[in-house]
């Protein structure tokens, strides 16, 4: 047998063995695989912080319901509401007359009269923000994101 068969017949044999195809097929889809997990991850700790956020502004309206308005207690529920780092209460609380007309509020003094003759509601506006930084950065987002909510809601 001349030394062409041998090398040929040898060839044959390695490309016949398909042990070990799938380890190859594997540690090359690992990165990739890694890559996206790691981005999901990271947006679904940003999207639950955002939620957080939101639940602790409404916990200011919600303190603001039962206590009524007290601006210093009204930020310690925000701030006291979830475990986020950097949770604030602001711009601060606020405090406003309107009265409502439809799925709107029209800005009035609190000691006039609505047009429907009832006395305005006094209304409360709680906002709530904190600094998100992402596992990596991302050119769309930067370095970090501000995640704010707002929360509005009549008292007596």
């Amino acid at each position: 047998m001349s030394p062409l068969n041998k090398f040929i017949r040898g060839l044959k044999a390695v490309s016949a063995n398909r042990g070990g195809v799938s380890t190859v097929e594997f540690a090359l889809a690992t990165p990739f695989l890694i890559a996206v997990l790691t981005v999901l991850v990271d947006f679904g700790m940003g999207f639950y912080e955002k939620m957080q956020v939101g639940i602790a502004a409404q916990a200011g309206t919600q303190y603001a319901l039962v206590h009524g308005w007290d601006s210093q207690a009204i930020q310690n529920a925000v701030t006291n509401a979830t475990t986020v780092a950097g949770l604030a209460a602001t711009p601060a609380p606020s405090k406003s007359c309107g009265c409502p007309s439809g799925s709107t509020v029209t800005a009035a003094d609190c000691s006039a009269v609505c047009p429907n003759g009832l006395s305005p509601g006094t209304y409360i506006t709680v906002n709530a923000q904190a600094l998100y930084t992402p596992l990596m950065p991302y050119p769309l987002f930067g370095s970090s994101v501000t995640l704010t909510a707002q929360s509005v809601a009549r008292i007596q």
